[in-house]
């Protein structure tokens, strides 16, 4: 039959040809990367990426599921430092199959650039880690929703971080057309690691371009160019090592090569300042109780809890001469009348207090001249020390009390009416930091 010939093809049936004709063009370019995405490594990669988050973020939830500043942080860690050798590994075994399959020679003879080619291929391990890092961090940010206050997630950063970890699939697939070696995965698995990890024992300001690098401060924020600069650091480079492998002409890969580099020196230049206090993250939020509880808004759903763990040492401190006026969170400068709160978020796990009774000794401890020196000449337990520990656990009884030194005068304490033992309180209290202070 001539190609022209329709006469034996079957009723209702269109020649091989003719049916080929009524595709558009844009569809038969889609469908190579359609059946690329959905066979081979690509599924198993994201679920891996998705489930290595997951996995590492779960015994750490009381560190970040009440706050959002914590979750966005240590999610950059995580998200980064263990999905980014996944994401390498990957792409470093999905450039080496036509090698493996022994058909390089088969796929130079089809009439499209080099370019054309390795894209459907390399999509797999572009996309794939990049949608298990949008899946293992959106879980970890809806686990954070009902618990957390403040401002909200960096997303500018977890958008950065899912270019960055894309990136490193590019850049493990180029990589993988280059070595033909089996063990490359792995060992640029490895290599990935201490690369991202490296820096964070480092104080330069260039570890800032580093995406894993790991920032845990409640108040601060990122400036709002630091996520945008990070992308474009990251991805230029990825996409500069693409074009310099496989584009017709490798000058193009100067391009985002420049980007990259101009996105990087600012980063680089500013460092640490890329972190900048956040007024509405410290912004006080207070009870109404005397003395009055006060904690930044990132902790304000603790607040109640807060106010409860206190509530008896406040009973005590009520009307006495020279008690605080207000705890105050970090960070803070203290005035006149006002004590440092301990952070509620160092104990909390979501948004309550396990042990209100040891948060309440343990923020109790700040008032009662805790910078003092605690031993006597002769290298004992001085007296100080055991009046500081019978009023700190008269005030805010803790179970965990072990002190045989101070159980005889926290007995004195207990035993004084209430005029006697407010007096006594506001003497402790009067006395200077460093003094001896009244003995019960």
């Amino acid at each position: 039959m001539s190609a022209l010939d329709t006469s034996r093809v079957p009723r209702g049936h269109a020649a091989p040809d003719a049916r080929e004709d009524r595709v558009p063009a844009r569809l038969r370019s889609v469908r190579p990367v359609r059946t690329e995405l959905l066979r081979g490594i690509g599924p198993w990669a994201g679920a891996a990426v998705a489930l290595t988050i997951w996995v590492s973020m779960y015994p750490k939830v009381p560190q970040w599921q009440g706050r959002w500043t914590d979750t966005t942080d240590l999610l950059r860690v995580v998200g980064l430092l263990l999905g980014g050798p996944v994401a390498v590994a990957v792409g470093c075994w999905q450039g080496g199959r036509e090698r493996r399959r022994g058909t390089g020679d088969l796929w130079t003879s089809f009439p499209r650039t080099r370019l054309r080619r390795t894209l459907p291929a390399l999509a797999p391990a572009a996309l794939w880690p990049l949608i298990g890092y949008l899946l293992g961090a959106s879980g970890c940010l809806l686990a954070t929703w009902p618990y957390a206050s403040g401002p909200p997630p960096f997303v500018s950063l977890i958008a950065a971080d899912a270019v960055a970890i894309a990136a490193l699939g590019v850049l493990g697939f180029v990589a993988g057309r280059l070595v033909p070696w089996r063990l490359a995965a792995p060992t640029l698995a490895v290599v990935t690691y201490v690369g991202l990890a490296m820096p964070m024992y480092t104080d330069a300001n260039a570890r800032w371009l580093d995406p894993g690098i790991d920032h845990f401060f409640l108040w601060d924020r990122p400036v709002w160019w630091f996520g945008p600069a990070s992308a474009v650091w990251t991805g230029g480079l990825a996409v500069a090592a693409l074009l310099a492998y496989a584009a017709r002409r490798r000058a193009v890969a100067l391009v985002p090569l420049v980007l990259a580099v101009a996105a990087a020196v600012p980063i680089a230049r500013t460092g640490d300042a890329v972190w900048r206090p956040d007024p509405e993250a410290a912004r006080l939020v207070c009870d109404d109780g005397v003395p009055r509880v006060c904690v930044t808004a990132v902790n304000r759903k603790l607040l109640p809890a807060v106010s409860a763990a206190l509530a008896g040492a406040n009973a005590g401190l009520r009307g006495v001469p020279g008690a605080p006026a207000r705890w105050i969170e970090d960070p803070h400068t203290l005035r006149t009348g006002e004590v440092r709160l301990l952070g509620p978020a160092d104990l909390a796990v979501r948004d309550r207090l396990p042990d209100p009774a040891y948060y309440a000794n343990w923020a109790v401890g700040a008032l009662l001249h805790g910078d003092c020196d605690r031993t006597g000449s002769d290298g004992s337990e001085g007296e100080r020390a055991a009046v500081d520990v019978a009023v700190r656990q008269w005030l805010a009884p803790s179970k965990d009390f072990r002190w045989p030194e101070a159980e005889a005068l926290l007995e004195r304490l207990k035993a004084m009416d209430a005029e006697r033992s407010r007096a006594y309180l506001a003497r402790y209290l009067a006395a200077d930091d460093c003094d001896e202070v009244p003995v019960p």
